[in-house]
């Protein structure tokens, strides 16, 4: 709760996109790669194991409101992210977006990040529909070292 329970405000107080590459912690905060103007983390409550976010260092709320260097960035980080979780975890495709807004499911509004969400065949079952439950069968943290070693492969 105290990972989804802060508000973001925009100026990177209660913003983990802020707070957690600022603490130089990688590992601890599931940050798998860092560009110059955005990075790469581990969601910490996926929706299947590999479940990647990719976010500007820079807190804002739409894409249009990114610069150019940012969304080129973005899109490399996304290109690899799939590199990455092809060679770790051999998925069959994935589901790529962007929730713009609270009213679109977004979590952090005042801070546009993409989601990487990695999908096998069959993957999906009566446990999300019946009883809100998601299945995952690795931890965070093997999920962490199986794709962190892709990507420094990927230098």
């Amino acid at each position: 709760m105290v990972y989804v329970g802060k508000p973001s405000t925009g100026s990177g107080e209660g913003d983990i996109f802020v707070e957690m590459p600022a603490q130089n912690d990688d590992r601890t905060n599931l940050i798998v790669r860092r560009g110059k103007t955005a990075f790469v983390m581990l969601n910490a409550f996926p929706y299947s194991s590999g479940h990647m976010l990719i976010a500007p260092y820079r807190a804002v709320a739409e894409p249009g409101d990114l610069s150019d260097e940012e969304l080129l960035e973005i899109q490399k980080l996304c290109v690899a992210g799939i590199r990455w979780l092809k060679e770790s975890h051999r998925p069959h495709g994935f589901n790529i977006g962007v929730n713009v807004g609270r009213a679109a499911g977004a979590g952090i509004p005042n801070h546009v990040h993409w989601h990487i969400v990695p999908r096998w065949e069959g993957d999906t079952n009566f446990m999300g529909a019946v009883g809100a439950v998601r299945v995952m069968p690795q931890s965070l943290q093997d999920a962490y070292d199986r794709i962190k070693e892709a990507a420094d492969r990927d230098l």
